[in-house]
This record gives C-alpha cells, structure tokens and sequence, in this order.
C-alpha cells in the first residue's frame, strides 16, 4: 500500500461515503532518494581556495613552489614555470579544480528540496538547507517541500436533481514525494487543480444541494462534505507524491441563473411550514377555550356547537391584523423601496380584514339549550 494514501478522516454519521475510483498506478522504481555525493558548502570553499593559492604559486617566484609538486625542481631550476609544460599542467589542473569547487556550490533555503538529474535520469534529492556542494554536471530543480494552500476557482457541478451548482475549495496539502511530483506528472499544481474539479462533480453528484421537501443528507453538511472530499482528493494525488490534509468547500450555492428560482422555492417552502405552524397553534388554543369555557359552565356543548365555536375561534385567531411600527410606517419611501405583494399571496397582509366568514349554515339548536355565553338561571 502506498504510504501517502492514509490520510485521517473524520468518522461523522451521514450518508454512504462516496466510491473511490481507482487511481493510476505510477513507476514503482521512481521513488524519492537521497543524492549521492553532496557535500558541505565549507568543504568546496576550502578546495576552491587551495585551487586559486597553487595557481598563484605557480605564477609566482619558482623559489615558491614547495617541493612536493611534481617536476617543483627542475621548475626551479630553469625559466620562468609559465613557459615549462609541467607549468601548464599544474595552472590547467588548479583551474578545473577552482572551476569544479565554484560552480558545484549552491544555496539550499528553508523548505525547498532540489531534484537531481541528468540525461533524463533521476539521480536522487538534496533536502539539506544551507551551502551545499552538488556535482556541477547534474541540473537542479527546486521544490516547494512546504505546507500549503490554494483557493480554487469557482467550480461548476450537478447536484444529484440535476441543479447546477458552484463551489469553491480550500485545499491544504504538501509535497510528500519529490521524485514522483517532479517525474510521474507534467505540472503536479496544474493536476492538483483538476483532480479537485473532478472529485467535487463525484460527491456532487450523490446528494442534492437542499433537502427543501423532507428532511435528510444533503450538500450542506459541511462536515461530511469536506472528509469526502478530502479522501477522494487524497487517493487521487497519492500517485505523484502530494499528500492532501483538508479539502473544504467555502463557498457552496446554485449557479447565477438557477440561484432565483431556488430561493423562491425555499421561501414558498418556509411560508407554508409557517403556515402549518400558524394553523396549528391556532387550532390549539381553540381547543383549549372550548375546553376552559366547558369546564367554566360545568357541562358539554353539542357537537355542532363546539365545531361552529372552534371554526369561529380560529378564523378570528387568523384574522388578527400585524401591528406596523410607527418608526417604521414613518420611514421615507426613498430608503427602502419595496415591491407591493401580489394579492393571494402569502407575503399580503390587507389593511383592514373583513369579519370572519361562516363556513357553512349554522346547525338549528336544539329547543331548550342555554345560549353560549349565557349564564344559567
């Protein structure tokens, strides 16, 4: 198993996690490792200096070479060491060596790894920061080896009633894997950004993005949301070496053009909830009168007076009129303009409401019954 596919997820009660595909299989052999033949920075300075002081000998006095060179006695015997061919051969030999020492030193800063490579061949990762000695022949490509994050695009997606919806994602992720993020993908940013279009239109498409009808899962559930999209998001990049802590969806709503049709949808849903509340209440607290008013009087009414009470009781509990501020009703109309509502709507309120309307004809009481709201003699 890949040792970039375990990443946490949280364990939340919701919906069925969502397949994961399978994801491409990459080089087994191309696999992050540590150069060979990195040095200190120190020890190629010392080297290079120690280049440049023999070169300076050789120009200088013959008497300067030190005994130890090749051919430093007959060199200080003769002319001048420029015009002898050992001469030539020690300035050629602490000129490669000076010129190996410069151009091997480079400088390795804080979260940054450096690819090795040469002829097209992996040739292994230097992670050590600082100055640092590297073959020259080899070239070099930094690495971003650092935490980070990136804030996508609005992204389009389907809903699973077809509604087009968009979204845009946190990631917060790593390269793991310096080899793979290098070799294994042309640009592991640019494929970042697409695997991250890809598993949101898959998860998307498994819930709708409002339970508007019954309750139940839906895209809003962030905390689900965002642990499927983080281990989704995770498989797919474990094979170029980038590991993703947190995929989260800050921004979630309908397209620009479907986003009106929605939200008259959910406020004609919120109105007749409300409205099933509002009947229900009233309907209650009939009840209660009837019943408070029966224990009052210390007996039952007739069926067909108690259904006429409670019908009359609750077309007066709907009828009572919303009271408007006075601060309010004195604002200038040049704040805030708003559009009259339609008549028969449930957002229209009228001015003055009529009396309340029998439903139907009103039973014959019966000869002798006490009217309601009589004492008895």
């Amino acid at each position: 198993m890949d040792q970039y596919t375990d990443q946490p997820t949280a364990a939340t009660a919701g919906p069925a996690p969502v397949t994961a595909g399978r994801a491409p299989r990459s080089d087994a052999d191309l696999r992050e490792r540590p150069a060979r033949g990195v040095l200190p920075g120190w020890l190629a300075l010392l080297v290079l200096a120690a280049a440049l002081a023999g070169a300076c000998a050789v120009q200088a006095d013959r008497a300067a070479l030190p005994t130890w060179l090749p051919g430093s006695g007959r060199l200080n015997a003769d002319a001048p060491s420029l015009h002898r061919p050992e001469a030539a051969l020690l300035l050629g030999l602490c000129g490669v060596v000076a010129v190996t020492a410069f151009f091997g030193l480079m400088t390795n800063p804080l979260g940054t790894a450096r690819v090795l490579s040469r002829w097209g061949g992996y040739r292994g990762t230097v992670r050590r920061t600082g100055l640092v000695w590297v073959n020259p022949l080899l070239k070099r490509r930094p690495l971003d080896v650092r935490i980070r994050h990136w804030r996508s695009a609005p992204l389009s997606a389907v809903d699973r009633e077809g509604s087009p919806i968009r979204a845009e994602l946190l990631l917060v992720w790593q390269i793991r894997d310096t080899a793979r993020a290098r070799f294994a993908v042309d640009d592991h940013e640019q494929h970042l950004a697409v695997s991250a279009e890809s598993v949101l239109s898959r998860v998307a498409s498994t819930l709708p993005c409002d339970s508007f009808a019954t309750p139940g899962p839906s895209l809003r559930d962030g905390q689900w949301l965002g642990g499927e999209l983080t281990r989704l998001l995770a498989a797919e990049m474990a094979p170029v070496g980038v590991a993703v802590f947190s995929a989260q969806a800050v921004v979630l709503d309908y397209a620009p053009d479907f986003a009106a049709a929605m939200r008259r949808r959910r406020i004609a849903e919120l109105e007749a909830g409300t409205r099933d509340i509002v009947v229900g209440d009233a309907l209650e607290t009939a009840s209660l009168a009837v019943s408070h008013l029966e224990r009052h009087q210390g007996g039952a009414l007739d069926p067909a007076v108690r259904a006429e009470l409670l019908r009359d009781l609750v077309t007066a509990f709907l009828a009572v009129p919303v009271s408007v501020p006075a601060s309010a009703a004195a604002a200038p109309r040049e704040q805030a303009h708003v559009e009259p509502a339609a008549p028969g709507s449930a957002a229209h309120i009228p001015d003055r409401l009529p009396a309340p309307v029998r439903l139907g004809k009103p039973a014959a009481r019966p000869a002798g019954a006490t009217p309601v709201g009589r004492a008895q003699t």
